[in-house]
């Protein structure tokens, strides 16, 4: 089934025309857990990758015995899908129970490599905002599962592209390590849905006027808020109910029919969940620059990793295909994976896609 985002609640760039110099677009992935072919484009699925190619691996040291059975995340889950609606088994129960964080491979030196964890493979057939190397067209993402890499202590992500037609034989079965530090650094297994969007700048980049503008717009919004809030309390007030409840009842009614509050950050410029392209997000920190450590030249994200799509604040982007599933996990959190403070961006460089990436985090 493919995704559709609904139509944004205004035109932003009618009410604020000079937005327009400031918009991207970006492509949803929308992924969903399903299990996709190595040829198609997926999240955590089989990749396209030559039988004869060695297969990326993790070689700092660090401890990589110790932590979560990557069987054991996947079993989990798979245990917790299928017991949504019901009490679990005790069985179930036992299984779960034992999941523990352990030394699980004590032979495994901190220096031996090991297999990087397939995160995503993406074909620019599908993902039209997928810019790569000329030529090249199939973006494959990996990285090592242990938050434990450079100063920040985050994951490894190695990106390989490469040139789909020239894949012979594929490698079957396909590496993976046996030991994941965290549970959130594992991917679900997911089939995508790609779908184009528009985004806009995020606020706290835009000329300081245009800021003033927006925030100007917003407060008049909560200004006629407040006013229909009152205007909806002296109604109340003049009004009989025989009881409590019937009174909670009209209030409630009353709600529903109030028009959706709106707001720049939430609604109308960045798009939640899992992406290629747009603009980048600095809702926890101050905006810094991302630039390419070879030319200096500014890195906007290429891929967006994401551990919610869709939240409190941004619930007009969940897409019309899943309104009556709103709370389902699946729909929710599809992938499984949190790391940072929920966000991460891998950025590359527009001018020339080898030269190294880097990761931001909100």
């Amino acid at each position: 089934m493919s995704r559709t985002t609904p139509p944004r609640p205004l035109d932003v760039e009618a009410v604020f025309p000079a937005l327009a110099a400031h918009r991207r677009t970006a492509t949803r992935l929308h992924p969903r857990p399903g299990t996709a072919k190595p040829e198609e484009s997926s999240v955590a699925g089989p990749l396209l990758w030559p039988a004869d190619e060695p297969w990326p691996t993790c070689t700092a040291v660090h401890p990589k015995g110790r932590g979560h059975l990557l069987s054991d995340v996947r079993l989990g889950r798979r245990i917790l899908e299928e017991a949504r609606g019901r009490d679990l088994t005790a069985e179930e129960r036992r299984l779960l129970d034992g999941m523990k964080r352990a030394t699980h491979v004590p032979d495994l030196r901190d220096e031996d490599p090991v297999p990087m964890l397939a995160v995503a493979q993406l074909h620019t057939r599908d993902v039209p905002d997928l810019v790569g190397p000329e030529g090249h067209d199939l973006l494959q993402v990996f990285w090592c599962p242990f938050e434990v890499h450079g100063a920040g202590r985050t994951v490894d992500v190695v990106l390989r592209w490469r040139r789909a037609a020239d894949v012979g034989a594929v490698l079957a079965p396909q590496p993976e390590p046996a030991v994941v530090g965290r549970e959130e650094c594992v991917a679900t297994s997911c089939v995508v849905h790609p779908e184009q969007v528009v985004e806009h700048e995020y606020v706290g980049l835009l000329e300081e006027d245009l800021q003033e503008e927006i925030e100007a717009w917003e407060e008049s919004l909560l200004e006629e808020d407040d006013e229909d809030e009152d205007d909806e309390g002296s109604a109340a007030r003049r009004a009989s109910y025989a009881t409590y409840e019937e009174y909670e009842a009209a209030m409630a009614a009353a709600r529903a029919q109030e028009p959706q509050e709106l707001d720049y950050m939430s609604d109308l410029s960045i798009a939640p969940g899992w992406k290629v392209g747009g603009f980048a997000s600095w809702h926890l920190t101050d905006p810094r620059p991302v630039d390419c450590p070879a030319c200096g030249t500014p890195m906007p994200p290429l891929l967006t990793v994401h551990a919610t799509e869709r939240d409190g604040a941004s619930g007009s982007w969940l897409p019309v295909e899943d309104r009556d599933a709103a709370d389902d996990p699946r729909v929710i959190d599809p992938v499984g994976v949190y790391l940072g403070r929920g966000l991460m961006r891998v950025h590359t460089c527009p001018t020339d896609p080898t030269h190294p990436h880097r990761l931001s985090f909100q």
